[in-house]
């Protein structure tokens, strides 16, 4: 019988073992998708965000070898904006062992309560920028590389320890190279005439560092009030998302819309799936994963619909008509046939906008909840 031990990650050492443990527990699962050894690195040790969130990692070993992880958080930005006493939990993975889950979840919860928290949800990131969400639907797809994958034995783990649903995401696969209904091209074109709206060029504002940070800043406000548990980013947090995201955005499958005074109305960024590059790589950037990413950059067959929005007193408006109209004609142009959106809650309005496409449910994910 296995006896079970709780260490917490302190050394080098145990980041790389920390790390490296879902690539050894999902080694066989073909829908994984490894990141990158070294953005794990980053995102654990040196982000802005670390500045202000109090964070704590564990692993629990079966002699020496990892058999679970989990990385407890504290935001205080999302506390005093929702006024919650809220800890999260993500980076949460573990073999089909109910007692590992056990020590992890209550190793987790105990420093929460320890902090003053009164409750713990996740899986999360420290803010809204990372990996969210246990997967529920879905388990034969592969998801986009910002998407978290989950054996389906995570959730009994989660109904066991008393966890319960906050909300659920959802995500759509959908044809990219249908033509918009006649409505939805229509409303694009009186907005355009009307508003003389017209597209502006991604190439063109990622060499402008002004344009750049009206871009995030643009992106920080329409989000804060549509996106759930949206936590605003700070200047040090944009300028982090910008020099890793704007890389891989270009104009040929992405569209930015702006009104005669050059005032951003809409966005809807995509990028090129990566996830088959991904999990070539192994978590590598060396020798080889860089050329895979590299490659998989320029092949447009499948795309992952990243961003999509409108600045707040555009929203509601039919805005997202005319990036549609514009991006549904750059796929058809680029040959790309599939487009996987990104993580929308279940409940917004506006991402009923994929009913009227030819689509599938593609994946499921949510949020767990628990008080302490």
């Amino acid at each position: 019988m296995s006896v079970y031990k709780v260490v917490e990650v302190l050394s080098k050492r145990d980041l790389r073992r920390f790390i490296k443990f879902p690539d050894e527990l999902y080694r066989d699962c073909p829908q994984y998708v490894p990141a990158l050894h070294s953005d794990q690195v980053k995102s654990l040790t040196k982000v802005s965000t670390l500045s202000y969130c109090q964070r704590k990692m564990w692993m629990v070993l079966d002699g020496k070898k990892v058999v679970g992880r989990i990385c407890g958080m504290i935001n205080p930005r999302y506390n005093a904006l929702y006024d919650k006493k809220r800890a999260r939990f993500g980076w949460f993975d573990a073999i089909n062992d109910m007692e590992v889950a056990r020590l992890l979840l209550e190793t987790a919860e105990s420093w929460a309560r320890e902090n003053g928290m009164t409750e713990i949800h996740g899986p999360l990131y420290y803010n809204t920028l990372g990996k969210q969400g246990m997967l529920i639907e879905g388990f034969q797809n592969v998801p986009p590389f910002n998407c978290i994958y989950n054996y389906p034995y995570y959730n009994d783990f989660m109904n066991e320890f008393g966890y319960v649903k906050e909300c659920d995401w959802v995500q759509y696969k959908v044809r990219a190279d249908q033509e918009p209904q006649e409505k939805i091209r229509r409303i694009a074109s009186i907005l355009k005439e009307r508003y003389n709206l017209h597209e502006g060029s991604l190439e063109k504002l990622k060499k402008d560092p002004k344009m750049v940070r009206y871009f995030f800043d643009v992106y920080n406000e329409s989000f804060a009030q549509s996106v759930y548990n949206f936590i605003p980013f700070t200047k040090e947090e944009i300028d982090e998302e910008a020099a890793d995201v704007l890389k891989f955005v270009n104009d040929k499958t992405s569209s930015i819309i702006f009104d005669e005074n050059e005032e951003l109305v809409g966005f809807g960024i995509t990028f090129p799936t990566i996830s088959p590059a991904l999990q070539k790589a192994k978590g590598h950037l060396f020798p080889f994963g860089w050329w895979y990413l590299l490659k998989a950059m320029r092949e447009y067959d499948t795309v992952d619909l990243m961003l999509n929005g409108a600045v707040p007193k555009w929203q509601n408006k039919g805005v997202s008509s005319i990036y549609h109209c514009t991006m549904s004609a750059k796929y058809r142009q680029q040959g790309t046939k599939w487009a996987i959106t990104n993580p929308q809650i279940e409940s917004n309005g506006p991402a009923n906008v994929w009913g009227k496409y030819e689509n599938e449910l593609f994946m499921r994910r949510r949020c767990y909840v628990k008080e302490l």
